[in-house]
């Protein structure tokens, strides 16, 4: 089986990170690559390290240039994707990698997005634990329209919604997640800048102020089965990609790290891409570099009666350009691993 793929907004970090790990997929054929500002443009002087495409031109995202394809990636900026995704057929799988399609509830969108919201697709993360012992995996499948997680709470979930689904914690969770500046995107901004971003760690979206808090929310509940509170703070480092996220919360009963770290374990043993790492070791993104990974560690604060874990990703492929992939590969029926590599980049 061959798929003909076309991605929209191919000049950009995801966009990027789709083709590269597309180049290895067994079955795929990449097809018609579009941009908006950098139309007309080769490839290649946007990736240069692509090297089998880089003579491809973009093409102006329109959806004639995207019709006839099997599947249909939208690298868009959030708001852009609706309008486009509803004027391409429903014999498309069309997965969504901004944030259009990713909240359930109309007043979350509306607050945190504005403009008019397009509804709720089938949410791309195959991991999630739900309370009905499921995963959500099973609602992924041959489907024609998936949309992908924000990065941040691909870790963040996968890393907290263990302890909730089991009822190891009370619902009042924290999170901080440290990221590399590749998840702003390529647009020019002056405080991501190299002068400024090198050799300095910065907060911001701070006090419940970034619009990935509702996902969390809507994530969380769901593992949970119940309304749980979520403060999310994001943090910037001098780096390109990764992000380490650590999530804690307060205990239901005691427990010490070994008996959550086999609840863990036990969670995502069949997972081939969640990782519980063995006692005394700790996740770092540099271990995740290029891969389709998600690293985690628990312990327990036994002074504070917290759980306390730590998740490290890539940004741009689990995170992003992989988790698409992976949606990609479930929704038609393909092997959930191909093209997604669980090895990563070192040194």
């Amino acid at each position: 089986m061959t798929v003909t793929v076309a991605v929209a907004g191919a000049s950009g970090y995801a966009g990027g990170e789709l083709l590269r790990l597309l180049l290895t997929h067994p079955d795929v054929r990449i097809g018609t690559l579009t941009a908006g500002g950098n139309a007309g443009t080769p490839l290649g002087q946007h990736h240069p390290h692509l090297t089998p495409l880089a003579d491809r031109t973009l093409a102006d995202t329109t959806p004639e240039a995207l019709r006839g394809h099997d599947v249909v990636f939208l690298a868009l900026p959030h708001g852009h994707s609706a309008e486009l995704a509803g004027q391409l057929g429903d014999d498309t799988l069309v997965v969504d990698l901004g944030a259009d399609h990713r909240l359930t509830d109309a007043d979350a969108w509306h607050r945190w997005y504005g403009g008019e919201y397009a509804g709720a697709w089938p949410y791309g993360l195959p991991e999630l634990p739900l309370p009905d012992g499921s995963v959500q995996r099973g609602a992924l499948r041959d489907v024609r329209r998936v949309a992908v997680p924000g990065c941040y709470p691909t870790g963040g979930t996968l890393a907290v919604a263990p302890a909730l689904h089991t009822g190891l914690i009370e619902p009042d969770v924290t999170v901080v997640s440290v990221t590399g500046s590749s998840g702003a995107g390529k647009a020019l901004k002056p405080h991501l800048l190299g002068a400024e971003v090198m050799g300095s760690v910065s907060a911001y979206g701070v006090g419940g102020a970034h619009r990935h808090t509702p996902e969390f929310t809507q994530n969380l509940s769901r593992a949970a089965g119940q309304r749980v509170s979520v403060s999310f703070t994001p943090v910037l480092a001098p780096m390109p990609r990764g992000i380490l996220t650590t999530a804690s919360a307060p205990l239901t009963a005691g427990m010490d790290a070994d008996a959550v770290r086999a609840i863990y374990a036990k969670t995502y043993a069949e997972e081939p891409f969640v990782h519980v790492l063995p006692e005394g070791s700790w996740p770092t993104t540099a271990a995740t570099v290029g891969s389709n990974n998600v690293v985690i560690q628990v312990t327990v604060d036994v002074d504070t009666r917290r759980l306390v874990v730590i998740a490290a990703i890539d940004n741009l492929t689990k995170g992003t350009a992989g988790g698409a992939v992976q949606c990609m590969n479930l929704a038609l029926g393909l092997p959930e691993t191909a093209g997604l590599p669980t090895t990563g980049v070192a040194p």
